[in-house]
């Protein structure tokens, strides 16, 4: 099984790119973040059209998941228990959905990115993470042996090699001490970092921002990953980053992660 991740920046303006993606990517799953756009704005089409069952969760013009599959479609979750919420309402956002998918529970997530170390967004952020560590934690508890995957926009970037120059970070978020040992965490409660074996760095990013010629320069950062319970993840047998993806015009500022699982 194939599966993917690829936070879209705006699907709605993407949604030509990713039906073209998909067509020759031969993904059986693929998680997506950042929709940007209202469940009644959702492109379904797009995904239907290619024989793809599509669960999505928008609110708003931020945020959004939503999980692509041609290999079955159940069991359809929004959220998870304890998510914090942010703001003064501290309304829960359109950050996490998971279903099951070919044997698989998949969920897509779009950690909050926690802006700057003195924010609020950023005590939510490792709020967030830690709510999430809780409901591994608890998962494999109950059942070890159980499929799942962890798909999505960390927002963190967990080791050195992971940004291409840590002094242009120093300060800032997604490098924290805090933030990559809320990331380590999750690898802790039981999981593992499928993709990394496959691309090791330096200089494999999935994320290169709009601005400064940060594409063209290779200087990125890797922050989307699949990170798999023991179960799925010895069934990993390769995994790479579409970056030819992040080219040209219309482009989102993330790369497809994908994964081949066998079985």
């Amino acid at each position: 099984m194939r599966i993917a991740t690829w936070n879209v920046n705006s699907i709605r303006a993407r949604a030509e790119r990713i039906g073209a993606w998909l067509d020759r990517s031969d993904a059986d799953v693929l998680a997506i973040q950042e929709l940007k756009c209202r469940d009644d704005q959702f492109p379904a089409q797009v995904f239907s059209e290619r024989g793809y069952e599509v669960a999505f969760h928008g609110l708003n013009q931020w945020n959004g998941v939503a999980i692509a599959s041609r290999v079955g479609l159940a069991d359809v979750e929004i959220g998870f228990p304890d998510v914090p919420g942010f703001g003064d309402q501290d309304d829960v956002e359109a950050r996490a959905i998971s279903a099951d998918c070919g044997g698989v529970r998949v969920h897509s997530l779009y950690v909050p990115n926690g802006r700057e170390l003195d924010h609020p967004h950023y005590t939510y952020k490792l709020a967030w993470l830690e709510a999430l560590r809780a409901e591994v934690s608890r998962t494999l508890t109950v059942d070890a042996g159980t499929r799942l995957v962890l798909c999505g926009d960390f927002n963190v970037a967990p080791e050195d090699d992971d940004v291409w120059d840590m002094a242009e970070f120093d300060g800032a978020t997604h490098v924290s001490e805090p933030e990559r040992a809320a990331f380590a965490a999750l690898l802790d409660a039981g999981l593992t970092d499928v993709t990394r074996p496959f691309t090791p760095g330096p200089g494999v990013y999935t994320f290169w921002d709009y601005q400064k010629l940060r594409f063209p320069k290779k200087q990125g950062m890797r922050i989307d990953f699949q990170l798999a319970s023991p179960a799925l993840a010895e069934r990993a047998e390769d995994a790479f980053v579409d970056r030819e993806e992040r080219k040209g015009k219309g482009a989102s500022d993330h790369a497809p992660v994908v994964v081949d699982y066998s079985g």
